[in-house]
C-alpha cells in the first residue's frame, strides 16, 4: 500500500471523525429510545452494551446503534462515560454500574477502540462478568499502539504497549475465546493491528481508525459475531 493511498485513507478518517462529532453535538439525540426493539423484532436477541473510544460520546457509534436496533436489539450506551476520557478501569466500573442498574444479563458488549479494552476489564470483574456473555471489538488496540508514547496526554499514553492495565489485559489468555476482533488492513492509530491470540480475528478490507464504524462489512461481521452467541460458536 503506498503513502498516497495511505494519506488518503488517514484524510478520509478524519473528515468522518468532523462529521460525526459535529453531527452527535448539534443533533444529540435520546439513547433511552434504542433500548425498546421495534415493535414486530423477533424475540430472543440479545442485548446489546455499546462501548465508544477515547474522546467519543455514545453518539458516534450511532451508526452500529441504528443498524443493531433496527435488527431488533435492545441498545443501552452508558451515558456517565461522557467522552470517555477516565481510565479504562474507571470506565469499566461505570459501565458495570449501568449493568447492574438495568439488570441486563447475556449482554454482548459491541466496542470501537478503547472500549474494546473496557469491555475485556468488564470480562476480568467477576460481579459482571456473568452477565456479559462477549465481546466484539472494532479497531482495539488490545496489544497497545506504539504511538501512544510519543503523546503528552496521560489519557492517550494509557495506550503505550507498557502500560499497567494494557499489559494485565493481555495476561488475561483464557477471556480471549469470548471476543470477536474486526479490523482493516490499515488502521493510522494501531499499526500493529488488533490481532487477539485466541480470539476470533475478522481483518477486512477496511481502512482508517473511525470510518469502519459505519462501513456495512464492518456492520455485518457485528452481526455474524452476534449470531455466534446463538449458535454458541466461536
Amino acid at each position: 500500500m503506498n503513502l498516497f493511498v495511505r494519506g488518503w485513507a488517514w484524510a478520509l478518517d478524519y473528515a468522518y471523525v468532523g462529521f460525526w462529532q459535529a453531527h452527535g453535538f448539534l443533533l444529540r439525540a435520546d439513547p433511552t429510545r434504542y433500548r425498546t426493539p421495534p415493535a414486530g423484532a423477533p424475540a430472543g436477541k440479545a442485548p446489546i452494551l455499546l462501548l465508544p473510544g477515547i474522546y467519543e460520546t455514545w453518539q458516534f457509534m450511532r451508526p452500529i446503534a441504528h443498524h443493531l436496533h433496527r435488527a431488533g436489539h435492545a441498545v443501552h450506551v452508558v451515558q456517565t462515560l461522557g467522552y470517555n476520557r477516565g481510565t479504562v478501569e474507571d470506565m469499566a466500573h461505570l459501565a458495570a454500574a449501568h449493568l447492574e442498574e438495568h439488570d441486563l444479563t447475556d449482554v454482548v458488549l459491541v466496542a470501537h477502540s478503547k472500549g474494546g479494552l473496557i469491555g475485556k476489564f468488564l470480562l476480568t470483574m467477576s460481579s459482571v462478568a456473568p452477565r456479559v456473555d462477549r465481546l466484539v471489538a472494532v479497531n482495539t488496540p488490545f496489544s497497545g499502539s506504539i504511538y501512544a508514547a510519543f503523546f503528552l496526554l496521560p489519557s492517550i499514553r494509557a495506550f503505550s504497549p507498557y502500560n499497567r492495565t494494557v499489559r494485565m489485559l493481555r495476561t488475561h489468555l483464557s477471556l480471549n475465546s469470548r471476543i470477536t476482533s474486526i479490523y482493516g488492513r490499515f488502521d493510522p492509530h494501531i499499526p500493529g493491528g488488533s490481532f487477539v491470540e485466541g480470539a476470533r480475528n475478522v481483518q477486512l478490507e477496511t481502512m482508517g481508525h473511525f470510518r469502519p464504524i459505519a462501513d456495512r462489512r464492518v456492520l455485518r461481521e457485528i452481526d455474524r459475531a452476534i449470531a455466534a452467541r446463538t449458535t454458541g460458536t466461536a
